[in-house]
């Protein structure tokens, strides 16, 4: 194992401050992201037959509670397209339309069954710390959740759930990445721009597996499990034609000002900084792309094929070709971005947690220029395939060995005395940036600095008031005639700052509403 030394959560602004980088105000605008994550989910020895809905059903509903609220689907356009101008106003979906078992979570949070599939939802964070944080947390809620839902089941049953993104018999699902974008950057610079990033950001993004479920394809083992199942360049789907640069136009903020960017290539980490470097990468990338500051784009020949290619190499340099009739790696895409970031770090400053997701990244990118192996304890990819070499070697098992796929899928496991990468984590084997007692706090309190701030606290404090929640809006009984509809269109908006000495002031949901339309109200003027 690579030496796995964690800097701890105060080390993240301690690493950062040794570059030689000027440093910005940690409170420049904020930007906003967040992760969606759908669990695989399985039950075993059960007397009965539990297909996955009715086991995702049965998790999702262990967090729910008696006075448990609706998820408010009025903003919600799935199949809005971005390259509709102007936007097509597609019907909003509806709770009938799709019969979801669903919750939304004290700490801003949803849970809820997509596609066969247990879904949480990070609240909205505007850091990719702050997304690792949450997404840990996430896991842990799932975790709980199942062995609750297990209690239900008949004697001899277990309901496991899985961080992994395919069953191994040719279906896929998915770990999304949402950042919120100004609308004033042209759709089409989003895709020639963020295409080759996603293409070869598996060297840290992946999450590694053996084979493929693709005839005609000898891969014994490959970094990503997503890549083989993207078809597509461009499009709205995200189930079937999968494409590279998803197009749904749902920002759930103010859409004359932002965009929400879907990205559906990633893969469902549980590295630290795998998980760091998926969202802050791209987020830096976004920051750029807004300034107008990027270099001209890479144009790939065949992006598609690019990004089977590239996880199915170990070493980042296979060879991949561009438009212009020239060839570049992956570990040189990558190198291409990193460096235009660092210069653009170095001339504008940085925020402390910029800075140390530049260095990480650069960190990343020098190790597997060496030899990406080197990687094990840092990336999810290579610390499970330096386990299965271990049991390839200890036993003599070929590639294509059932223990082996055992081992693959083990290593996903959410529980803590079963799940391998939990077990090495545990050990010490595996980097850490965030301890127990973050990611357990978090299980817990919403991200101070977002509006789920208070969406968090209104169900903390009055959530038999609350009739149902939006990532943009909430609707509450005020006491009178009619319910009450909160508009958050503003995800900046609603933080701890703006609003806790109201939540502290407010005897009923009447007295908070009253103060919201104060103006006032920090919350008015924030």
């Amino acid at each position: 194992m690579t030496a796995a030394g964690s800097p701890g959560p105060a080390g993240l602004a301690s690493s950062a401050a040794r570059g030689s980088r000027p440093v910005v105000d940690a409170e420049a605008p904020r930007r906003i992201m967040g992760l969606e994550t759908e669990y695989g989910i399985t039950v075993v020895g059960s007397p009965v037959d539990v297909n996955p809905v009715l086991a995702s059903s049965l998790v999702v509903s262990a967090r729910r509670r008696p006075d448990d609220i609706s998820w408010d689907y009025s903003d919600e356009h799935p199949l809005r397209d971005a390259r509709d101008d102007p936007p097509d106003p597609h019907e909003p979906v509806t709770t009938d339309d799709l019969g979801l078992t669903n919750t939304v979570l004290d700490n801003g949070a949803r849970f809820y069954v997509d596609h066969a599939h247990p879904e949480y939802a990070t609240p909205e964070v505007t850091s990719a710390h702050d997304a690792v944080r949450w997404d840990r947390a996430g896991d842990r809620i799932v975790a709980a959740a199942a062995r609750q839902a297990t209690r239900s089941l008949p004697e001899g049953g277990t309901i496991l759930v899985h961080k992994n993104n395919t069953d191994g018999k040719g279906a896929a699902y998915g770990s999304h990445e949402n950042h919120m974008v100004a609308r004033a950057v042209p759709f089409a610079a989003l895709v020639h721009q963020l295409t080759p990033l996603f293409v070869s950001r598996s060297i840290y993004a992946g999450i590694g597996r053996i084979g493929t479920e693709f005839t005609g394809r000898d891969v014994p083992f490959q970094l990503s499990q997503r890549a083989d199942f993207f078809e597509a360049p461009v499009g709205l789907e995200t189930t079937l034609r999968r494409p590279i640069i998803n197009t749904r136009d749902e920002p759930h903020a103010d859409p004359r000002q932002w965009r929400r960017l879907h990205v559906i290539t990633g893969d469902a980490t549980q590295s630290d900084t795998a998980t760091l470097l998926r969202v802050g990468v791209t987020d830096l990338v976004l920051a750029m792309l807004e300034e107008d500051a990027l270099p001209p784009p890479i144009g790939l020949l065949d992006p598609v094929s690019a990004f089977h290619a590239s996880s199915h190499d170990l070493t980042g340099r296979r060879s991949l070709e561009r438009r212009d009739g020239s060839t570049i790696s992956s570990l040189e895409i990558q190198r291409h971005y990193q460096s235009a970031v660092a210069a653009w770090l170095d001339r504008r400053g940085a925020t402390p947690a910029q800075a140390d997701v530049a260095a990480r990244w650069d960190e990343v990118l020098t190790i597997a220029e060496d030899d990406p192996r080197g990687l094990d304890g840092i990336v999810d990819w290579a610390t499970k395939l330096a386990l299965l070499e271990r049991y390839r070697e200890r036993d003599g098992l070929d590639w294509d060995h059932p223990r082996l796929a055992l081992v693959d899928l083990q290593f996903h496991d959410l529980r803590p005395e079963r799940g391998l990468f939990l077990r090495l984590e545990s050990t010490g084997r595996v980097r850490r940036l965030v301890d127990d007692a973050a990611i357990d706090a978090a299980r817990e309190q919403p991200p101070p600095d977002t509006r789920a701030w208070f969406r968090g606290r209104l169900l903390q404090r009055f959530r038999a008031q609350v009739i149902a929640v939006g990532w943009d809006a909430v609707i509450v009984d005020g006491g009178g005639r009619s319910y009450v509809r909160v508009p958050m269109a503003d995800p900046r908006r609603g933080t701890r700052d703006h609003v806790e000495a109201l939540f502290t002031h407010a005897e009923s949901v009447s007295d908070l509403l009253a103060s919201l339309s104060s103006p006032a109200s920090p919350a008015q003027q924030g």
